[in-house]
């Protein structure tokens, strides 16, 4: 029987490496989103993001490249420890967190979907099941909440700013 392959004594550096090369994927991502807000800013009244949003999402992205390096560095190690999570599945769920990022409007969607993948990132890297398994379960709703094919559309009744491409 083909078992997956999961974050625990199973996993090798090469499916850590891969998961670290996804969190870094986002983070870039993350960062061309931010800075296309910060760029409307400049050309459009009323702005796109707030200054406070910028860098909140400034910190998540530092924080999220943090915690992808931490992956690299105990890749060769015990880091995974103990988590027992397809590797695919992480994989997967990070390639499709990236895919909407490129596509956020509203910088308090983004910001979700960011803490989520953070979230997850820190459990990983602390070898805490415990924390991994509600982080995902918040990461897959953030995803599963985006439209797959067209931009996520602002309210007319606010709700946060929104972002332009």
């Amino acid at each position: 029987m083909n078992q997956p392959t999961t974050i625990a004594a199973a996993a090798t550096a090469a499916d850590i490496e891969a998961l670290a090369d996804s969190l870094s994927g986002n983070a870039a991502a993350l960062h061309k989103r931010i800075m296309a807000a910060i760029r409307k800013n400049a050309t459009t009244p009323g702005g796109a993001i707030s200054l406070d949003e910028a860098q909140e999402l400034f910190e998540r992205e530092t924080a999220l490249r943090q915690q992808a390096n931490a992956l690299y560095a105990n890749a060769a190690g015990t880091a995974a420890g103990a988590l027992a999570v397809p590797v695919h599945e992480l994989l997967d769920l990070a390639a499709r967190a990236r895919e909407r990022i490129g596509r956020i409007e509203r910088a308090k969607e983004l910001a979700g979907i960011a803490a989520a993948l953070l979230n997850a990132a820190a459990a990983i890297a602390a070898a805490r099941p415990e924390a991994l398994v509600p982080a995902l379960e918040d990461l897959k709703e953030h995803v599963g909440a985006l439209p797959t094919t067209e931009k996520t559309t602002s309210l007319s009744h606010g709700g946060g700013h929104t972002m332009g491409s």
